[in-house]
């Protein structure tokens, strides 16, 4: 009888042990959906709806393009949105998206997603999204003009 106490208490420690230390982060299909609004808010030129889900302490990293470079925090990513904005004059662009790839593990979730858009600059961009605790803290938009979009 202590025997099996023993082993199911040890059981219900190992099972408890993460959420104990860690806590419980947001990951998954919330984080997925997120992304999706993300990009879709890229192509609408929707400044406040691109905004929203970043920390103050998030990081962008843009490779290739005029926008190149390393950005932290949200006012200098809220300022490369504006720039990416104005050079469509503010108008959407028509956008064609790939089939979105997530990652996720309790501490979070990374959304790997290709992209077209239109527009006066047209560009192709592989997106990865990093989401903690349902914030948006990690952003890579790599410019490939030689990707392939598949549905």
């Amino acid at each position: 009888m202590t025997w099996n106490l023993k082993k199911y208490s040890s059981i219900l420690a190992m099972a408890i042990l993460p959420f104990w230390f860690g806590g419980a982060a947001l990951a998954g299909p919330v984080d997925e959906a997120k992304a999706h609004a993300h990009l879709d808010a890229v192509a609408a030129g929707d400044l406040d709806a691109l905004m929203r889900d970043y920390p103050d302490d998030a990081y962008m990293e843009w490779v290739g393009g005029p926008l190149d470079g390393r950005y932290h925090g949200k006012e200098a990513i809220r300022t490369v949105w504006q720039k990416f904005i104005a050079a469509n004059d503010g108008k959407p662009r028509p956008a064609k998206f790939g089939k979105a790839a997530a990652y996720a593990n309790p501490k979070g979730t990374s959304v790997e997603s290709k992209a077209e858009y239109g527009g006066k600059l047209p560009l192709k961009v592989l997106h990865v999204l990093t989401y903690r605790e349902g914030e948006l803290t990690t952003e890579v938009w790599q410019i490939a003009p030689a990707l392939q979009i598949e549905p």
